[in-house]
């Protein structure tokens, strides 16, 4: 039986929706080959070794009733690391590096790929040369609008506006470059909610990427693999606000749908699942990630938005419900996951 470490919570803005992915995934291992150890990060970032129900994870009891533990000693206490951390300090290659460091196989992205992934502008660079298509977008930082103590300089925030506006039309969305769940991101149609968006972007990350607003639809399919990674089937997203933000996402009651598989062509499809593969090798993914996109109403034409390398993975997640409609149900895709990361840990430490 195989020891394996769930991990959860974390440092993010995305720590509640880490419990929820992490309690599914606990309740849909196969306890005849998996024996679970539960280990929660907080807010602030202190390790708890946790005993308790998943239901205590779900709702932040396991904080309370959890023992302090140091994460150095991971390795003495499991085989295998599965982190189920959403966001900055979990998905964003920092814990891989602490697996690295230990000496531990796990599932997922390594240290380059999920580093990459999670800043939006890098993985835009690497994705061009790549030749997939990817909408107009700039890049800036904090530093050129924000004064010494953390407020907005008028003068320098007119200035970044302009330059931007030269850039990339509006509407156009403003994103933190290191963020995911849609966190800290605002549509802007003008100068002055530009003005607002950076704003609050800056709450979250220095660097800020800023993207043409395109009428379309969003679509997002899976990759699974190592060295020769399949694709799933594509889905669709039908948010319930404008776009799909935080609240959309996760706390809108369900308005939000999410169709599997998606009513596009089939040619679309393709063309979706090949430029997933391709990115994830660009990156160079492993174990598994969501690969999302838009698509063009007027011209059916693709743009890749971001791979997520630690996707939502609750059973009703699009990421699940992906694999699902390609024939591989949740609990199967768990275990697969883990043979990912075996397989990646051997490939590498047999040379």
């Amino acid at each position: 039986m195989i020891k394996i470490g769930v991990i959860f919570g974390g440092r993010s803005g995305e720590h509640e929706i880490s419990l929820m992915s992490a309690a599914s995934v606990i309740n849909a291992l196969d306890k005849t080959r998996f024996q679970p150890f539960f280990f929660g990060i907080t807010k602030e970032g202190k390790w708890k070794y946790f005993e308790g129900t998943t239901s205590e994870i779900e709702s932040g009891q396991w904080e309370k009733k959890g023992k302090m533990f140091n994460p150095g000693q991971l390795k003495e206490m499991v085989d295998f690391a599965l982190p189920i951390l959403h966001g900055p300090y979990g998905e964003d290659g920092t814990i891989q590096g602490l697996f690295e460091m230990i000496d531990i196989p796990y599932a997922g992205c390594g240290v380059l790929a999920s580093s990459v992934a999670m800043d939006k502008a890098i993985a835009k660079d690497i994705f061009a040369k790549a030749d997939l298509p990817i909408c107009k977008h700039a890049l800036t930082y904090t530093e050129s609008f924000m004064s010494a103590d953390k407020t907005a300089d008028e003068k320098l925030l007119a200035e970044e506006a302009e330059k931007i506006e030269q850039r990339v039309p509006y509407p156009m969305f403003v994103k933190p470059a290191n963020m995911g769940s849609s966190v800290g991101i605002t549509k802007a149609k003008d100068r002055e909610d530009l003005y607002k968006a950076l704003i609050e972007a800056a709450k979250y990350d220095r660097r800020i990427v800023i993207e043409e607003g395109i009428d379309c639809r969003e679509l997002e399919t899976g990759v699974i693999g190592n060295h020769a990674p399949q694709a799933a089937a594509v889905g669709e997203i039908l948010p319930s606000a404008e776009f799909y933000d935080y609240k959309a996402k996760y706390f809108d009651g369900g308005q939000t749908k999410i169709c599997v598989p998606a009513d596009i062509p089939e040619d679309i499809k393709e063309q979706i699942r090949d430029i997933a593969v391709k990115a994830y090798m660009a990156i160079d993914c492993a174990g598994f990630a969501r690969v999302d996109f838009f698509l063009e109403k007027k011209k059916n034409r693709i743009y890749i938005n971001e791979i997520n390398t630690i996707p939502g993975f609750t059973k009703f997640s699009m990421f699940s419900k992906l694999w699902e409609e390609a024939g591989i149900p949740y609990p199967q895709l768990i275990e697969r996951i883990v043979d990912f990361g075996y397989e990646r840990y051997h490939a590498k430490n047999s040379r």
